[in-house]
């Protein structure tokens, strides 16, 4: 599925916001991959974005080869400039400017994050995603996706989702959605820019979201050989490992 309209409108604003989700959710990823070993393989990054959850793994795990995979122009361009300004990112991170359908990832990868991620694949598309993994998934790796809700194709109200302040500006995101067809939702995510009590932009885009449970990936991923557990609710991080 393709969400490249969509960020090609929110793109700037994904930048800004994101670094706020993460102060949460980079501590509780890397609790969740404590003692992996990366030398055992790559370590790769699916829909990298603009590269928190980059910099994150390359804390988490000094010296470890990493691959960030992202395939819109302009979320790319932004995981670029992060990289090239640090001379450790930079020389110990590749960035593949594909998705992971068409990436050329390593043979063997010790460890790999999909934050956000799976909802941008359709039912087909995400079974061709855990083959790929059961495929390259060294036999002690890991990967850790994330599962949020909605589960099923059900209406969420509008709720804040981040905001940030650059400056005299001040940037707000929130995030509804409806159902759209037996497995899917469209999200409504929506911006606004202010100078005080001014508003200085605004914006609202839809993203086409494709649902599952957490049941479903299990299924899925058991006639592969892979095995799945939550590890962290408020996150919606779950954990794949080989049975």
């Amino acid at each position: 599925m393709d969400s490249t309209e969509f960020y090609d409108r929110t793109g700037e604003y994904v930048a800004v916001l994101i670094p706020q989700v993460w102060r949460e959710l980079g501590p509780a990823l890397g609790k969740t991959l404590a003692g992996l070993d990366a030398t055992a393989g790559a370590l790769v990054d699916v829909g990298a974005g603009t590269g928190v959850g980059t910099a994150t793994l390359a804390a988490v795990f000094p010296g470890a080869e990493i691959v960030a995979v992202e395939p819109h122009p302009g979320l790319r361009t932004a995981l670029l400039a992060r990289i090239v300004d640090d001379e450790d990112l930079a020389r110990r991170v590749t960035v593949l400017a594909a998705d992971v359908a068409h990436a050329q990832l390593p043979e063997r990868v010790a460890g790999l994050i999909a934050m956000n991620v799976l909802g941008h694949l359709s039912a087909g598309e995400r079974r061709e995603f855990w083959a790929l993994l059961a495929e390259k998934l060294t036999p002690d790796g890991r990967a850790v996706v994330t599962i949020a809700p909605p589960t099923r194709p059900e209406p969420v109200p509008e709720a804040p989702v981040a905001r940030a302040r650059i400056g005299r500006l001040r940037y707000t995101g929130s995030a509804s959605a409806e159902p759209a067809g037996p497995d899917a939702v469209t999200w409504r995510m929506s911006y606004a820019v202010s100078d005080g009590d001014r508003r200085v932009a605004e914006l609202s885009a839809l993203d086409h979201w494709t649902v599952f449970t957490p049941g479903q990936m299990a299924d899925e991923l058991a006639p592969l050989g892979l095995r799945t557990a939550p590890v962290d609710g408020p996150h919606g991080l779950h954990v794949i490992t080989r049975r």
